[in-house]
């Protein structure tokens, strides 16, 4: 079956969305052809398909008309409303985060759900847990959401420089050049869920942010997602400044392994600290994975498991 809907006055850009998101979240759903040719959009394929692709492009017209924008966020709803309209109960999971450029980003243990469940109901989530478990990369997936959907108007990622030390003064180049190699992780993160033209421009635009987190120091950060990577190597001034950073209509996602500290040996860690000092604040989650969260290679969960067995099993 063919179908062709002709655009008049409407944002293709945005109703498409940056680097046609959109379109392949309806083609990731749907056994249906989507051809852009100027103002028409042209769809190709089974005849149900087309017929809720069809609904679907119309409803996202009429969102954007009606709001002003159009989130990944709104089309994943509008996907729902209309599989679950014709019947259809498979339809795309609750539990996805963020869409991106390699498909729906989901939970995919226990432990990541309960950590997915702890950020959607609280302003600050603690995180904790060993290598691979999926805490970075999560927290950066709910970050970028937020901001696509005008949740928030920045993003800030930051992590200990432990390992710079007072040596980064004496590093060549500018602050991005002496601090870029112990924030790769995040880069990393960022590049798995934003187009590259669209994330080197909002980098200069500072919309988000990627510094060591002793450049928090002094600011007060209103309708922001922020994030603290590497937290165990944070001391308990340096987490207690990160935490009163946050500001009006703003979220944090503190992540760290209490296993990997790095932090010289008179120096307490501000994570261990923390998880005693706020347990029981109303607002404030806790979340702790484990071996079993592990979405890495799988000989990792392995080494993990020989590592604690060698140390008796404590952390």
């Amino acid at each position: 079956m063919k179908k062709t809907i002709t655009l008049k006055g409407v944002d293709l850009q945005t109703l498409l969305g940056v680097a046609d998101t959109h379109v392949r979240l309806l083609n990731d759903t749907f056994s249906t052809d989507i051809l852009v040719r100027g103002n028409e959009i042209k769809l190709d394929g089974q005849k149900d398909d087309v017929e809720m692709v069809h609904e679907i492009i119309h409803e996202m017209i009429q969102t954007l008309s009606r709001k002003g924008v159009l989130t990944k966020k709104d089309v994943h709803q509008l996907i729902k409303m209309t599989r679950s309209e014709n019947g259809h109960k498979e339809d795309v999971p609750d539990d996805v985060i963020h869409y991106g450029r390699k498909g729906a980003i989901v939970p995919r243990t226990s432990g990541q759900k309960n950590y997915v469940g702890m950020v959607n109901n609280n302003d600050i989530v603690f995180s904790v847990g060993p290598a691979g478990t999926g805490k970075t990369f999560i927290a950066v997936a709910f970050a970028v959401a937020a901001l696509e959907n005008h949740d928030v108007t920045r993003i800030i990622l930051c992590r200990p420089a432990v390992e710079a030390g007072e040596s980064l003064g004496f590093l060549p180049g500018d602050l991005r050049d002496k601090v870029d190699p112990y924030l790769t992780p995040l880069y990393d993160a960022l590049n798995e869920m934003v187009p590259t033209n669209k994330l080197k421009l909002i980098l200069n635009k500072n919309i988000i942010e990627v510094i060591p987190l002793a450049y928090m120091r002094g600011r007060t950060l209103n309708n922001a997602f922020l994030i603290l990577d590497e937290a165990q190597n944070s001391t308990l001034m340096q987490m207690k400044m990160f935490l009163t950073r946050l500001g009006v209509n703003s979220k944090a996602i503190i992540t760290g392994d209490i296993t990997q500290i790095d932090l010289p040996k008179n120096s307490d860690s501000g994570l261990i600290d923390v998880l005693n000092v706020l347990k029981g604040v109303d607002g404030i989650g806790f979340v702790e994975l484990n071996e079993n969260d592990v979405v890495r290679h799988k000989l990792v969960r392995d080494i993990i498991k020989a590592y604690d067995k060698a140390n008796g099993g404590n952390k």
